[in-house]
């Protein structure tokens, strides 16, 4: 995608997970996004995608932030932030409008998308997004961008994201102790979708189940539009603990067996294969069958994608998921997801990985940082969007750092970035 950008712009995304905190550099121009630099750290401050420690979630966005902006070789002053956990709820929600001059103009679906935002919601909730799924101007429905078409009323259906406020908060207080500033708050599964889906995909149908540590996000696209989004309250980490209980050992050493021996079908490993599993509290290591490290985590798996196929069914929408379902997110790399997936969606299934950048593209190659790059990419449009109303952002540099830029160009803004 081209961006109608004069000079070059820097976007950053910051995925907050539960077990980790990425952050995404990606400078913005003409001929599209170019990955500048990547930052990956652990993260013990979230539990379910909600913070429950502010300090060791600063301090992960702190390092994180250190490691991308040293890899990118730029200043990081303002973040898209994602945002998850199971305080996320979706409703379906109409507004009206006459059309001013008989033909729609971009003022024209501000008012309307404002009348369908302006619904009751809970005084400790907020509406995160208003995310157009379809527009009907006089009794043509079905249009996806009515700016330029001539009639007298205009009518949008929109799926609107609402989050706990406090949650919210949370979040962007984390990040503004770092000194940084938050452009945006972003649905995570929303960036993640944007980052590994086709737009044949999103017109054909279909679903995204991004599976983090704490939750696992669903999204579905019908028609070209949101259709749907939630959250399910399981994801690795649950897995991760069945392990640790199961095989008695230690939470640090079951992800690790998860990661390299975990398989989400038993009848995939040979009955022969055997790992060691350390023991606890000083007991010696013991060697056991493989097979029974997937007889732990098939049953979590299966009750995840039972879980999502049922939320599928109740939105009437499981027949016009026709392209199938993609799988994001750390804990889909498992072996055996896609397996098991399609046996309990009923559906194909692809694992989803990042799409629409270059640079060191590398950096990003995993489902676990669609969000990150949809961060990004969220942005990019964002910013794309301003300089289409003639609004363009200018990149937070110092008064020194931006004369040296316009004498010197790049390095001359890094020297006095620095």
């Amino acid at each position: 995608m081209r961006y109608p950008m004069e000079t070059p712009e820097i976007v950053v995304g910051l995925d907050l997970g539960t077990t980790k905190v990425s952050a995404v550099v990606g400078e913005v121009d003409a001929d599209g996004i170019t990955v500048l630099g990547v930052g990956n750290v652990p993260c013990r401050g979230l539990r379910k995608g909600v913070v429950s420690n502010i300090e060791w979630t600063v301090r992960s966005i702190r390092e994180a932030i250190d490691a991308a902006q040293t890899m990118a070789g730029v200043e990081i002053r303002t973040v898209y932030t994602g945002v998850a956990g199971s305080h996320i709820r979706s409703l379906m929600s109409d507004g009206v409008c006459a059309i001013s001059g008989r033909e729609v103009t971009r003022a024209d679906l501000e008012r309307v998308l404002e009348g369908a935002r302006a619904i009751p919601v809970d005084a400790d909730r907020m509406i995160l997004h208003a995310l157009p799924r379809e527009y009907i101007v006089d009794n043509q429905d079905g249009i996806r961008d009515p700016i330029g078409m001539s009639g007298v009323r205009l009518q949008v259906r929109v799926n609107l994201v609402t989050a706990a406020t406090s949650c919210i908060q949370n979040v962007i207080r984390c990040v503004e102790r770092c000194g940084l500033s938050v452009a945006d708050v972003v649905l995570e599964p929303l960036a993640s979708a944007d980052a590994v889906l086709s737009e044949d995909e999103k017109e054909i149908g279909v679903a995204v189940i991004d599976i983090g540590g704490g939750t696992t996000d669903l999204i579905l696209y019908a028609d070209g539009g949101i259709a749907h989004t939630s959250v399910i309250p399981a994801g690795g980490n649950n897995i991760t603990s069945d392990v640790a209980a199961g095989l008695r050992t230690p939470i640090a050493e079951a992800e690790r067996l998860k990661r390299n021996y975990g398989c989400a079908l038993g009848r995939m490993i040979a009955d022969d294969e055997e790992i060691e599993v350390p023991g606890v509290g000083g007991h010696s290591p013991r060697r056991v069958a493989r097979r029974l490290l997937s007889d732990i985590i098939e049953p979590r798996v299966e009750e995840i994608f039972s879980e999502a196929r049922r939320r599928i069914e109740e939105t009437g929408l499981l027949e016009q998921v026709s392209s199938g379902a993609v799988l994001t997110g750390g804990a889909s790399l498992m072996e055996g997801m896609n397996e098991c997936a399609e046996e309990i969606l009923g559906m194909p299934v692809r694992l989803g990985f990042p799409v629409g950048v270059k640079g060191i593209v590398q950096l990003v190659q995993g489902p676990q940082y669609a969000t990150g790059v949809g961060l990004v990419r969220y942005g990019a449009q964002h910013l794309a969007e301003a300089y289409a109303r003639g609004e363009a952002p200018r990149m937070p540099v110092s008064e020194e750092a931006e004369v040296a830029q316009r004498k010197n160009g790049f390095w001359g803004w890094l020297r006095a970035a620095f």
